[in-house]
């Protein structure tokens, strides 16, 4: 055993200056990978909101260089970076060099009244966490300027006259590689930042300079939320989009201080599109906290008492939950308040109790104004939630059946599957399962398996077309139902209002590789068509983890004999038989087309098909679902005029193909 050092007196210490974000980003940032890193971004972005936000500047340029640096520029007061008599220090040490240093800390602040920096960490911790920072402020009839490396400030403040009239803050710095595990922020990272505190600030324009591709972007929503709301209520409205404002005062607490909080909320109902995004103080909360559970509460019990009202429930149907508004509401909630209790500094859910009873209590009042404002729309909205509802109910009715249904155990399935023959192992990683065509294919694939990690289960003629039918038709099909018994892991159930019924459990899949095994005719390569599709729509994970197989079975025979000894090839392909028979120069060639599995020898179908170590297996590759199954939809699904086209364009590539009688 290795002895570790003493811990004693001497083992504390306390980390200082730069140390405290290079050396622990996570604690500030969430991560030391590339969310940090865009967080840090974030953080020096917030500043000039908060300053437009004010009233100070309506205009933010951020500029993305080839070095990886980025640039916050903004038209605002410029920060304090001068000397600070209360504290005996200069401004530009606390804002950049201070943890927990700032101007937004008093609630009754007038400066900034609605803050998205509240901490003062946000500057600091990322002038601390980057390889240069630099800073040029002009206010006051000076330019001031900074110059920090790796957290250390290199020559002071420089400060001379200017005659620019334009107040303002440039920022620009490259975070380092030294403290982040990834600094290449994405475009699409920007794109998204900029496009949502754009949605939030109305009125604030957003530019973005792209020196890598040489772009220039705008952002700006006069509108705000609505705006946003309406944009992506086009195609297929219930309703109008709708707005509402509302400010109050109150506590967390009765011991605590009152804070003030005001709030926009804008929303729409559609058939197609649903949203949930909630703001505070322009912090996109991914994670919601108070104005989520406040939206939930409210919609249900305004919309549950409103369909009661209107005596629209059935006799003794259950009430609704959120998740049958949901699936046709957009909603954006935009709230600020003077104090904020964020779950953390990344700033993803709020906690406030105020909030929360300030946000319920404002939306059922808005919402029992907007249910008499809008009677007809109201109306179209009640009778699509209950569809929602009820398509819930009946999906989950069906999942529980189909779990019922496919429940049967590992130990019963010989006995309750009928013609399925299992393995012996029972290591997973091992096993695989032999599809095969009807039950004479079962009997030379029963002979020639190895029994130790292969089983069989066979499909009797052709299955449904799993594109085609409805839930209710596949569960009723015996080939289907018994199949994905065996395979063990559920169904993935997926429509319109229930997109999180699946019953699906990659773990509990009892085989490593499932193998589809047909014969190489016109009929073969229908019914491997028709397993694949169930696969595609009842299973798709399946294909995405690259468990389905295709097991290639010759297309010819090739027998040799030369000096009385005989010996068999086989070719998969018109190409290989040719190649083969013409290195067979002397002796007896017998050619023939191969038979079907059922016909086979088991030593050839072991040699041909079976054997890990010779037979030809295609595994189903993620990356070509997507362009297999459009081929699947367009000769199988519901598009007839584009089959017929098809037809008409390709049918004469298969006319021998064709029985000629």
């Amino acid at each position: 055993m290795t002895k570790t050092k003493g811990y004693d007196n001497e083992s504390i210490f306390a980390l200082k200056g730069a140390d405290r974000v290079r050396l622990r980003p996570s604690v500030i940032f969430g991560s030391d990978d590339l969310n940090g890193c865009q967080h840090s971004f974030f953080e020096i972005l917030s500043n000039s909101i908060d300053e437009a936000r004010a009233g100070f500047g309506y205009k933010i340029t951020v500029t993305r260089f080839k070095d990886d640096s980025l640039q916050v520029e903004d038209e605002g007061r410029g920060v304090p970076v001068d000397f600070n008599e209360n504290e005996q220090r200069y401004n530009w040490e606390l804002v950049y060099c201070e943890l927990y240093a700032g101007g937004k800390y008093d609630q009754n602040n007038t400066n900034y009244e609605f803050s998205l920096g509240l901490n003062g960490l946000g500057a600091c911790a990322t002038q601390y966490a980057s390889r240069f920072f630099d800073v040029e402020v002009v206010r006051d009839g000076f330019l001031y300027e900074l110059h920090f490396e790796k957290g250390e400030n290199i020559g002071g403040l420089k400060k001379t006259p200017t005659n620019r009239r334009k107040t303002g803050t440039i920022q620009r710095w490259l975070p380092d590689d030294d403290v982040f595990t990834e600094i290449n922020i994405p475009k699409d990272y920007f794109v998204d930042i900029l496009q949502k505190q754009a949605i939030v600030n109305p009125g604030v324009k957003f530019i973005f300079i792209d020196k890598i591709d040489q772009t220039t972007t705008e952002y700006v929503y006069p509108e705000g939320i609505l705006g946003y709301v309406n944009e992506l209520n086009i195609r297929t409205p219930l309703t109008e989009g709708y707005l509402f404002s509302g400010e109050d005062w109150g506590k967390d607490r009765s011991d605590k201080e009152e804070y003030k909080v005001q709030a926009d909320v804008a929303f729409a109902f559609n058939n197609e599109t649903n949203l949930l995004s909630y703001y505070h103080n322009s912090s996109w909360l991914e994670h919601g906290g108070s104005p989520d559970r406040a939206v939930r509460n409210a919609f249900v019990a305004e919309f549950d008492r409103e369909i009661k009202d209107r005596d629209k429930y059935k006799n003794n149907e259950s009430k609704i939950i959120f998740s049958d508004i949901e699936d046709s509401l957009i909603l954006m909630v935009n709230s600020f308040s003077s104090f904020t209790s964020y779950a953390n500094q990344t700033k993803k859910a709020i906690n406030n109790v105020f909030i929360q009873r300030f946000l319920t209590k404002l939306i059922r009042e808005k919402l029992q104004v907007w249910f008499i404002e809008q009677t007809d729309a109201a109306e179209r909205v009640i009778d699509q939630i209950l569809i929602n509802k009820r398509s819930r109910e009946n999906a989950e009715k069906q999942r529980l059946n189909i779990r019922k249904k496919l429940m049967v155990s590992v130990d019963n399935m010989n006995n309750r599957i009928k013609n399925f023959v299992d393995c012996k192992s029972k290591d997973v990683s091992k096993r695989e399962l032999y599809i095969v065509e009807g039950n004479s294919a079962l009997g030379s694939v029963k002979m020639a398996r190895d029994s130790e990690f292969q089983g069989v289960i066979p499909v009797r003629g052709k299955i449904l077309n799993c594109l085609k039918a409805s839930y209710n038709q596949i569960f009723k099909s015996d080939i289907i139902v018994d199949l994905l018994k065996i395979l063990g892991c559920g169904v993935e159930i997926h429509t319109k209002h229930n997109r999180d019924l699946s019953d699906f459990d990659l773990e509990k899949l009892r085989w490593n590789k499932i193998i589809i095994c047909t014969d190489a005719d016109v009929d073969g390569f229908q019914i491997r068509t028709l397993i694949l599709t169930m696969f595609y729509r009842l299973t798709p994970t399946l294909i995405d983890q690259g468990k389905i197989h295709i097991a290639e079975s010759p297309l010819f025979e090739i027998t040799h004999t030369y000096k009385s000894i005989e010996k068999t090839y086989f070719a998969y392909t018109d190409q290989e038989k040719n190649d083969i028979v013409e290195n067979l120069s002397e002796g007896r060639i017998h050619l023939q087309r191969s038979k079907g599995l059922g016909e086979n020898e088991p030593e050839m179908m072991w040699q041909t098909t079976m054997n890990p170590e010779t037979r030809r297996l295609i595994q189903i590759m993620p990356e070509e679902k997507d362009r297999m199954f459009n081929t699947f939809n367009l000769l199988l699904g519901d598009d007839l005029a584009g089959r017929k086209q098809y037809i008409a364009d390709h049918g004469h590539k298969y006319m021998d193909m064709l029985d000629v009688v």
